[in-house]
């Protein structure tokens, strides 16, 4: 029996963490054209980002409650546990389809010992926190101090966000036509969080693309606390360098333990485009967690 960590694709946990760890992660799906592809299984973030530049009709939905049954009847099966940290009930119904799952497994394994928890979070937000938990378990962390830290974690955990261009939200139903108009005439970026309830929200507009990124790097500084001993999450969906400039300014600024740098996948991207950047961290830390980091 054994005590496992899992997430869904949603989270865009890095290729690096995934081989490390050996790390569980439920592929998420989308549709392209009408046909149906497995974030990170079928279809991977280079490949997607060109069909959508290509103009593809491109659609996303969560995990349906029969595919959860079918990810977690394997772990059930064997006699684990697990830890499910799943995408942002303010974003999508992830956390509602993998509740019922739940329900039937319990009937034909009533000793299935599972814990879900809504992450409030989105991409990297939660990527970064099932990174954390994997760490403190190799480290030695027990079970009861990796769900309460996994609480800790998802509560205390800010995005800050930009997108390179408004089509992609105006699309999405994200962003009014007027806003859409007036925003790209003016060349205006949308400062986005994700807030308490979890959903994506803009709390700021600031013009020209390079001075958006550095409000975001303003931001981490407002935001979050011990920045030089925490290790940060960062994403992009096609312009790496941009987000270079980004990191390299939260480097100086902050002198950031780490930054964990990850590319944004398909659930994300198909309501964003390519030009996402972003940045995650928390805004508050506990000593007893980061003896296992």
């Amino acid at each position: 029996m054994a005590f496992c960590i899992i997430t869904d694709s949603a989270s865009d946990l890095p290729r690096s963490v995934i081989n490390t760890y050996h790390a569980y992660v439920m592929p998420t799906p989308v549709t392209i054209d009408g046909k149906d592809y497995m974030d990170g299984e079928t279809i991977f973030p280079d490949n997607f980002y060109r069909i959508q530049q290509a103009g593809s009709e491109i659609t996303t939905y969560h995990i349906s409650q029969y595919m959860f049954e079918q990810h977690f009847r394997k772990f059930a099966q064997r006699g684990d546990e697990v830890l499910y940290i799943c995408f942002s009930t303010g974003i999508a119904g992830t956390f509602q389809a993998a509740n019922l799952a739940k329900q039937e497994i319990l009937e034909e394994f009533p000793d299935f010992d599972i814990t879900i928890i809504d992450s409030h979070c989105a991409s990297i937000g939660y990527g970064l926190v099932v990174e954390r938990l994997l760490l403190m378990q190799k480290n030695g962390a027990p079970k009861e101090l990796l769900i309460e830290a996994a609480e800790f974690f998802c509560s205390h955990m800010e995005h800050v966000v930009t997108v390179e261009r408004l089509d992609f939200l105006f699309k999405g139903g994200r962003l009014s036509r007027t806003s859409f108009l007036a925003g790209s005439m003016l060349n205006i970026k949308p400062i986005i969080i994700v807030d308490e309830n979890g959903s994506l929200k803009a709390v700021e507009k600031v013009r020209g693309w390079k001075k958006a990124m550095q409000r975001l790097v303003e931001m981490m500084g407002e935001k979050g606390v011990n920045l030089e001993h925490q290790v940060i999450g960062g994403c992009y969906g096609t312009d790496k360098d941009s987000f270079e400039y980004m990191a390299n300014l939260a480097r100086e600024q902050y002198h950031v333990k780490d930054i964990l740098v990850t590319q944004v996948g398909c659930a994300i991207g198909a309501h964003t485009g390519g030009g996402i950047v972003a940045f995650v961290f928390l805004n508050a830390t506990k000593p007893e967690y980061e003896k296992y980091m």
